[in-house]
C-alpha cells in the first residue's frame, strides 16, 4: 500500500462551548485509527493526517465518525479529502483569491456533487457583491464583508438547498493552510 495524506474537515464542533472535541484529544483518537503524522489545524475541526489503509474519502470518515461519538458521547459529521483533491479546489477557484483577504473567501465542500438546479432559485443579483460559484463537490463563496454578515451565506446554506447532503464551510486562509499541511511529510 502506498501512503496517502488527507485532511479531516469535522462540521460544527467547539462553537460556543458545545460539542466540544478538544484537538489534543483527536489526534491521539486518529493515531488510534491506525493513522500517522496526524495534525491539527485551529479548534474547529481540521486534521491532516497520513494512511497506508487503501480505504476511501467515505469510509475514512466513517470511522472517524465512528470514533468521537464513541470516545465523546456524539455524533460529528467529518469529511475526508486528499490533499490532491485541496489543491484542486483552490486551482479551480473562479474568483480571484490572491487578490482577496481570507475572509471575504470560503469554500463550502460537500459530501457528494451538487445539482446546480438546487441553486437555480436564488436571486444572484439581489446578494450582489456577495457571490458563488459551484465545482467538484465544492461552492466557492465570495462574501466581501465576510461570512458573519453574509446575507447570500445564509441562503447557500439551507437546509432545503443542501438537504441530504454534509455540508461544511472552511475561510480561503483555512483552505490554502490545509493545503500546505497535506503537503508536509
Amino acid at each position: 500500500m502506498t501512503k496517502k495524506t488527507y485532511a479531516a474537515l469535522l462540521r460544527g464542533i467547539n462553537v460556543s462551548g458545545h460539542r466540544k472535541v478538544p484537538m489534543a484529544e483527536l489526534r491521539p483518537l486518529m493515531e488510534e485509527l491506525g493513522h500517522t503524522g496526524v495534525r491539527t489545524y485551529l479548534q474547529s475541526g481540521n486534521a491532516v493526517f497520513t494512511t497506508e489503509s487503501g480505504a476511501g474519502e467515505d469510509e475514512l470518515a466513517t470511522a472517524l465518525e465512528d470514533a468521537i461519538e464513541e470516545r465523546f458521547g456524539f455524533r460529528v459529521d467529518c469529511l475526508v479529502r486528499g490533499g490532491d483533491y485541496l489543491a484542486a479546489v483552490a486551482e479551480a477557484c473562479p474568483f480571484p483569491a490572491a487578490e482577496l483577504e481570507g475572509k471575504q473567501l470560503h469554500a463550502v465542500y460537500y459530501s457528494g456533487p451538487v445539482d446546480p438546479g438546487r441553486f437555480a432559485s436564488i436571486d444572484r443579483e439581489a446578494y450582489l457583491p456577495e457571490d458563488f460559484a459551484l465545482g467538484d463537490r465544492v461552492l466557492y463563496l465570495y462574501v466581501p464583508d465576510g461570512l458573519g454578515r453574509s446575507r447570500l451565506g445564509d441562503v447557500v446554506s439551507r437546509p432545503a438547498v443542501v438537504k441530504g447532503l454534509v455540508a461544511t464551510a472552511r475561510n480561503w486562509n483555512t483552505v490554502l493552510r490545509l493545503i500546505e499541511m497535506t503537503r508536509q511529510d
